[in-house]
């Protein structure tokens, strides 16, 4: 019984498993390329708040600079605290 599996099994190891491997991981890595459409959505959503970010940063930063002209220098030779400083 097992002669007449040993033929099959030894065509299918040395030409099909290997034919199906290749392309079972060569259509994994194209998809895992590619974002899907929620994926896409949630980037979107994060560059628009990333983009808004930065306008309050640098509207903060306006502000700072007119009440308070030197607070960059300030800010730079301030040494920083750690939490274990703390």
């Amino acid at each position: 019984m097992f002669e007449f599996l040993f033929v099959p099994t030894i065509l299918f190891l040395t030409v099909v498993a290997p034919i199906w491997i290749v392309m079972h991981y060569a259509n994994a890595r194209k998809s895992s390329r590619s974002l899907d459409q929620g994926e896409r959505e949630a980037v979107e959503e994060l560059l628009v708040d990333l983009d808004k970010m930065a306008e309050r940063i640098e509207t903060l930063e306006s502000i700072l600079d007119h009440d308070s002209p030197n607070w960059r220098e300030q800010q730079r030779t301030k040494p920083r605290s750690t939490p274990r400083d703390e």
